[in-house]
């Protein structure tokens, strides 16, 4: 369950699309986010020369999903540097150190193993970490603390706009938030979240596409097709994972196989459109 929490976030150079520290006042853990351009200023502070761990964040036009890796080490900006060389995908990084040193290395490798797991899990984003790394043991009081930590981690990285474990739970949605598609023999299943419009794993596509069908719904059904996220049927296509478009016309026009209304033809049970439910 939600509840209201405070947040504060910190420019230290004035500049909002700069490096930013978020963080809950009442916690111990606090998130430093540092665009890769950034990386030499970033170096001038004391924040990341500590033990922590780390989510590398990019986008990808062949995956349709952003990516992430998250890593752990003792000295989070020297590690830092070294996937600057390394590693091309990622654009920003978010490290999670602790506010009062209190870290270990036990403790940000069992933070590690629960932040790759859960990622895994949750599948928002493509977790470029290949394995889940082994969970060390840590004592019961002490796992506890640890899972604490680790709910805030989740609350900064969504507020910094990295809804990395953000799990959209369909059985939480009531019937009269969920929005339907039917059309040539298909059915669709999907709702207006924060992000977008989510496409409920196990709806259907219709096989077919128009003549003047756009190309970017084309290379959309293409792309997803590619990426297992939808597989062929035998007489349509059906969503494997639960997908966020957009918009509601993008997700339509895939759905569908062609440029569509998507505010007027998602309808509830109520035969409300989606229009007329959510932007009266």
């Amino acid at each position: 369950m939600n509840r209201p929490q405070t947040i504060q976030i910190f420019l230290p150079d004035g500049s909002p699309r700069s490096v930013k520290i978020a963080e809950i006042t009442n916690r111990v853990v606090k998130a430093v986010l540092v665009p890769r351009n950034k990386l030499e200023y970033i170096s001038t502070r004391e924040e990341l020369s500590n033990v922590g761990i780390y989510f590398l964040f990019g986008v990808s036009e062949e995956t349709l999903k952003p990516q992430v890796y998250i890593g752990e080490a003792e000295d989070c900006l020297e590690r830092l540097k070294q996937h600057n060389r390394k590693k091309e995908f990622w654009t920003h990084a978010v490290v999670i150190v602790s506010k009062i040193n209190a870290f270990t290395k036990s403790h940000v490798k069992y933070l590690e193993h629960t932040a790759i797991q859960k990622a895994k899990e949750v599948n928002r984003y493509r977790t470029e970490n290949m394995v889940v790394p082994t969970k060390p043991f840590v004592t019961e009081s002490m796992e506890a603390d640890l899972l604490d930590s680790f709910e805030t981690i989740k609350i900064l990285l969504s507020t910094l706009n990295y809804p990395v474990y953000d799990k959209i739970d369909k059985q939480e949605l009531t019937s009269k938030e969920l929005f339907y598609l039917k059309s040539k023999g298909i059915q669709a299943e999907g709702d207006l979240i924060d992000d977008g419009f989510i496409v409920f794993k196990g709806s259907q596509l219709s096989k077919s596409t128009t003549p003047s069908c756009h190309e970017y719904i084309l290379k959309l059904r293409a792309k997803l097709i590619e990426n297992a996220i939808v597989q062929e049927k035998e007489n349509y296509l059906e969503f494997q994972e639960d997908y966020i478009f957009n918009a509601p016309s993008t997700a339509g026009g895939v759905v569908i196989g062609r440029a569509t209304n998507g505010w007027k033809k998602w309808v509830n049970k109520q035969g409300q459109t989606l229009d007329a439910v959510k932007r009266n």
